[in-house]
């Protein structure tokens, strides 16, 4: 039991803690004023009311009408505005952007993510905005290459980079394109009708030889 017990109660440990004042869904359902939160939990905040998260050497102010989920060591942001102080390295990700605080030191940024437009502004240190995706890919599309956001800077970036990428990725020939097999199709079955009526025989009167 001494063997087996801990390592139970380490298995159910959480990984932060969600304390609020009212207005703030834990999942599907209100969150009481402090509970526990695990990885992939989504968190929501309503009109005028805010939610803290706290981790181990990190502490997030969840905004008011914010959509988050916790992932351990990053947040994903759906929308809204996040507030974070950390220690431990908590990154930010929107989409196919990420944004990346110094590990074992402290720094406290903000990530607003609203209207497709991402807003990073730096209070303490550095921190870096890395997109997702080869790096030959970002090298041909220099408006989703890293950047880093300097102490006291700020940076605006297009949320809907993942969108980009792929439509990019999926380029091909344009005679593959199934928009245009499906054109080309409804062509030939036109030119096809057409055909069809001009050929057709003209009636006999049954009077004729």
């Amino acid at each position: 039991m001494l063997v087996i017990l801990p390592a139970s109660l380490m298995a159910q440990d959480p990984r932060a803690m969600l304390h609020n004042d009212g207005g703030v869904w834990l999942n599907t359902n209100p969150a009481p004023s402090s509970s526990a939160i695990f990885v992939h939990d989504l968190i929501r905040t309503q009109k005028d009311n805010t939610g803290k998260i706290d981790a181990a050497g990190t502490t997030v102010t969840v905004e008011p009408e914010t959509i988050v989920q916790y992932e351990g060591d990053e947040l994903f942001l759906d929308h809204g505005h996040l507030q974070v102080n950390t220690w431990q390295g908590m990154k930010v990700r929107v989409d196919c952007l990420t944004v990346i605080p110094p590990p074992h030191e402290w720094a406290r940024y903000d990530v607003i993510d609203v209207d497709g437009k991402v807003l990073v502004l730096a209070y303490q240190n550095d921190v870096k905005i890395h997109y997702r995706g080869t790096a030959a890919w970002r090298s041909k599309h220099a408006e989703f290459s890293d950047v880093t956001v300097y102490q006291g800077g700020q940076a605006t970036r297009e949320e809907r980079c993942g969108a980009a990428a792929q439509t990019v990725a999926a380029r091909g020939p344009l005679l593959s394109s199934p928009w245009v097999k499906v054109a080309g199709i409804a062509a030939v079955g036109l030119i096809c009708l057409g055909l069809c009526r001009i050929d057709s025989p003209v009636p006999v009167s049954p009077s004729q030889p």
